[in-house]
């Protein structure tokens, strides 16, 4: 290989469109824009990158599996005609549960890290990602940018809360190395995310530059753990988090450019041999310090192998071949080895050896939908979902299928209509009204006219902990003397702020699976089982206890 070909291995490409030679004009002009070519893969021939990401937006790669796996096959197909044949890394981002999930339905759609964390069952964390990576791995999908280790001790975390598991170390690191296990068991490459850990921030490091103030010895207690178990299960890549730990490395680089961190500790202190990826290289986190072009080379001489999505200018043009090049540079001036590049490329080789892309680059397209949504994997996913549901306080419940008017309202459009099915379909008469997250005072005004004239209202949160607007909401609700019950679809935290509901539950998320689980224990049909992942705080006061870590009611037989 030449020394270009090499470095090109070490960068993970974004592109779009939903096929490898889209003729697409929304996805061409996309791919521009971008990259100066129509589609990807004119991008694979122009660039030959070692690896490809997938989205689902803007324009979209993931539509539908059988798309997907026509996509991935298009690829690897490109890949294998570049000059030095090797096929692509093709990831995503799958963490599963409603807030970064990329593969659409059919695609099974588990719960999330928290809600799994809720649950305490790593066997069902194994289940899920064995799964996952499975339907993964059918459409062509090699690595999952998954499961999130991070231990989230911060309620007012914007970026990272119910992605992690829950905000006990030890929790955490059940539940994080079972769904690696379960990854690298489907043959998906595992990928513990964000080292040196994210949970204990209230910066969001795509916009801002986050401060971790732990002493090492916080960090060894708090942070730590979870990383450690992931690499004992033997875990095949980690993600680098741009965020500044000073008690790690006093330098304040963040950690994706820091040899103390990622050398120091992760390599030498920690052993780990895997490869080590960075989080985007366009996040704001990381470009706040150095220049774009400094980026990759400090990363690479921290101890980074891959490169994970660069940047574009203001321009919108991606700067890939500026990064690449200054890599380049940097071998020929010397400041980094040629050996240096050699053993980054090394781990990503043996890596997609290890995985059997070299063996085996292509997916059986005829296959993917006896693969991909089957009955098994979705009543797996009920399942699974039916565990997590959390009772936090209980006035009302379980209701009566009696034909009561039940009045469903609060975030999501989707979410609530989805609801009001499900508990239609236990013989109530409902109405639906969705507000959205910042609903106005009119809004508001007129969901309390609605509750009036029903009999029990249901009331949907997605971090109203940080959304005055829908706490207002739930309080003009509680305030009509009717019933209220209050289901949070994302974090805990939310009934902190407003301690008079006499009905709350969490369900962190809000898929279909999830939705029904909530019908079901809000008709009793099954026990609320689920435990506090997480200790929710008095609001205003994140060191006093409203409701304790492990805190859960049931009820019935």
């Amino acid at each position: 290989m030449t020394l270009e070909e090499k470095v090109a291995q070490m960068f993970v490409l974004q592109v779009y469109g939903t096929s490898a030679d889209t003729t697409d004009p929304t996805a061409v002009a996309a791919n521009q824009k971008l990259w100066g070519v129509d589609n990807p893969q004119q991008l694979i021939a122009k660039y030959h990158p070692g690896g490809i990401i997938y989205y689902a937006a803007d324009p979209p790669n993931l539509v539908s599996p059988q798309q997907v796996a026509h996509l991935s096959n298009g690829i690897q197909q490109a890949a294998m005609h570049t000059r030095v044949p090797i096929p692509a890394t093709i990831t995503t981002d799958q963490e599963q549960g409603s807030i970064v999930t990329r593969v659409p339905a059919p695609f099974t759609q588990f719960p999330g890290a928290q809600a799994l964390g809720a649950a305490r069952s790593p066997q069902d964390a194994y289940t899920t990602s064995k799964i996952t990576g499975q339907e993964l791995k059918a459409i062509g999908i090699t690595q999952d940018y998954a499961p999130d280790s991070d231990v989230n001790v911060n309620p007012a975390n914007p970026v990272i809360g119910v992605r992690s598991p829950g905000s006990d170390p030890s929790l955490v690191a059940q539940i994080a190395p079972a769904e690696v296990d379960g990854y690298q068991a489907a043959g998906i490459i595992a990928t513990a995310k964000h080292f040196p850990g994210h949970g204990d921030t209230d910066t969001d490091s795509h916009t801002g530059v986050p401060i971790i103030n732990h002493t090492k010895e916080q960090w060894e207690k708090l942070d730590l753990p979870p990383f450690k178990a992931d690499i004992a299960h033997g875990v095949d890549s980690i993600m680098t988090a741009h965020i500044i730990v000073p008690a790690l490395d006093p330098s304040m680089d963040p950690a994706t450019l820091s040899k103390p961190i990622l050398t120091g500790i992760l390599r030498d202190q920690l052993h780990y041999k895997g490869v080590i990826v960075t989080d985007a290289l366009g996040m704001a986190g990381l470009r706040a310090k150095y220049g774009d072009d400094r980026i990759p080379v400090l990363a690479v001489k921290a101890g980074v192998d891959q490169l994970e999505k660069p940047p574009a200018d203001d321009t919108g043009k991606g700067l890939y071949a500026l990064q690449r090049d200054s890599l380049i540079n940097a071998v020929k001036s010397g400041e980094i080895s040629e050996a240096r590049i050699d053993q980054s490329v090394y781990r990503i080789l043996a890596q997609k050896l290890d995985h059997g892309l070299f063996q085996h680059p292509y997916v059986d397209e005829s296959k993917v939908a006896s693969r991909v949504g089957t009955p098994a994997h979705l009543a797996a996913e009920q399942r699974i979902t039916d565990k997590t549901t959390t009772l936090v306080k209980n006035d009302a419940l379980p209701l009566k299928k009696t034909g009561q008017k039940i009045f469903v309202t609060g975030y999501g459009v989707v979410t609530t209509q989805t609801l009001a099915a499900d508990i239609a379909k236990r013989g109530a008469v409902t109405s639906v009204y969705q507000t959205g997250t910042t609903p106005s005072q009119a809004t508001i005004n007129q969901s309390v006219a609605q509750a009036q004239n029903n009999d029990v209202t249901v009331v949907t949160t997605n971090a109203a902990w940080n959304s005055t607007a829908q706490q207002n909401l739930v309080k003009a609700l509680v305030a009509t003397g009717k019933p209220v019950i209050v289901a949070s679809v994302r974090d805990a935290y939310d009934i902190g702020y407003f301690t008079d509901v006499k009905n709350y539950l969490v369900t962190y998320g809000y898929t279909p699976a999830s939705l029904e689980s909530l019908t079901k224990v809000l008709f009793g049909e099954i026990k609320p089982k689920g435990k506090l992942p997480v200790m929710i705080p008095v609001a205003g006061h994140p060191d006093q206890t409203l409701y304790p870590y492990g805190y859960g009611l049931s009820f019935g037989k």
